[in-house]
């Protein structure tokens, strides 16, 4: 794969920018590394390991009408595990300690994987794919009047105010 050495180039660079991060992992959705920065493991069986994980974590916010898979965060009693979807064939699984900030972990990571999907789907000769749409941001009893519509469920009825005199129906 040609694109295996600028992954590399984007992990170094990661490992710069997130202190407290400990190894940097991109693999295949089926499990076959790309490119690693880790260290005291095999990298073969983190990457196989992330596949596991990547399909749970796919069948999970499937299940639950969440839509395609983004990102899957582990805490461990010794720091954390994350993953995150990078295009269509590959993941970006991220090792940090206990220390680590993980805001700024997700938020560099988001911006790797963007720059990752590419040169891996490119190389492998693979289409992008269009972006997930950005989540709801409708407020919670809106979002809920939205799931009671598409249920065949009966949901209990909050009563809210009419008019401005404060009357509840």
């Amino acid at each position: 794969m040609t694109a295996a050495p600028e992954v590399l180039t984007e992990l170094q660079g990661l490992r710069i920018r997130v202190p407290h991060l400990t190894g940097a992992m991109v693999a295949s959705t089926d499990g076959l590394v790309i490119a690693h920065l880790v260290t005291g493991m095999e990298p073969d069986g983190v990457a196989a390991l992330t596949a596991a994980a990547l399909g749970v974590g796919a069948r999970l916010t499937d299940a639950v009408g969440h839509g395609g898979f983004r990102e899957l965060l582990v805490s461990g009693e010794h720091g954390y595990v994350a993953t995150y979807a990078a295009g269509a064939s590959c993941v970006l699984t991220l090792l940090a300690s206990s220390d680590a900030n993980v805001g700024r972990l997700n938020l560099e990571a988001r911006r790797a994987g963007a720059r990752i999907a590419p040169l891996v789907d490119g190389a492998l000769g693979r289409p992008r794919r269009a972006p997930a749409p950005p989540r709801s941001e409708a407020p919670p009893a809106e979002r809920l009047q939205a799931e009671a519509a598409r249920s065949d469920t009966p949901r209990p009825h909050t009563s809210r105010p009419d008019n401005q005199s404060g009357v509840t129906s």
